[in-house]
């Protein structure tokens, strides 16, 4: 079995070995190197090559946000899921515009890591949950005079009623365990119901859900 190679770089080592003890424990990812700084990571992957980079926003030296426009002034695509103890929603969007993959806050990285390496890696973005609701706030305003279009029609023919009711939520800012509550469903079945949506409605993520059903009238 191929292993995620992943490597690390946040300014405070504790949290590098706590997001380490978290993910040796999975037997398909490797931690194969870390930085304490911006600079680092740019003479790390200079030499050595990564399938993720977990990027904390705020290093000494050179920041994450100048890690990723090096990368894009070079040419460098790489995957890389942000870490951050802020969620404004101006710096999560200026990420995503610079090739960030995924946006984690630091106070749930721990119970999310794993599941944002394996979304990344699978070609998906990933956010944690108070950032997907801070995203969903804003898309929804933005969408909101948005006209339905005939594709997307198409798209919603092929929708279970229970995918239905589980994107009508998501619009609606619920989160998994949340949904699972109202439908009466595991969180895992919420999961997979998120999932199966997002590759049938053709979006990215669950922004990108959101705007599917305001444009639909689903909400």
């Amino acid at each position: 079995m191929k292993k995620i190679k992943v490597h690390i770089a946040d300014d405070h080592q504790i949290l590098i070995d706590g997001i380490y003890a978290v993910l040796s424990s999975e037997e398909n990812i490797e931690v194969v190197g870390s930085s304490l700084n911006g600079e680092d990571v740019l003479k790390w992957f200079a030499s050595n090559e990564a399938d993720i980079l977990i990027l904390d926003i705020n290093m000494p030296n050179v920041d994450g946000i100048e890690v990723l426009q090096s990368f894009i002034k070079i040419g460098f695509q790489q995957k890389t899921i942000v870490l951050s103890s802020y969620d404004d929603i101006k710096l999560i969007k200026e990420v995503l515009k610079i090739g960030a993959k995924g946006f984690l806050a630091k106070k749930c990285a721990g119970e999310n890591i794993v599941e944002a390496i394996n979304t990344v890696y699978g070609g998906k973005q990933y956010f944690s949950e108070s950032i997907q609701d801070k995203l969903l706030s804003t898309f929804s305003k933005e969408v909101s005079s948005m006209e339905q279009t005939s594709q997307d029609g198409s798209f919603f023919s092929s929708l279970t009623p229970r995918e239905t009711e589980v994107l009508r939520l998501i619009a609606q800012q619920f989160n998994t365990k949340e949904i699972g509550t109202e439908l009466h469903i595991s969180k895992n079945t919420v999961e997979t119901h998120r999932k199966n949506l997002i590759n049938k409605l053709k979006v990215k993520n669950v922004v990108g859900l959101a705007i599917y059903a305001v444009k639909n009238n689903i909400v």
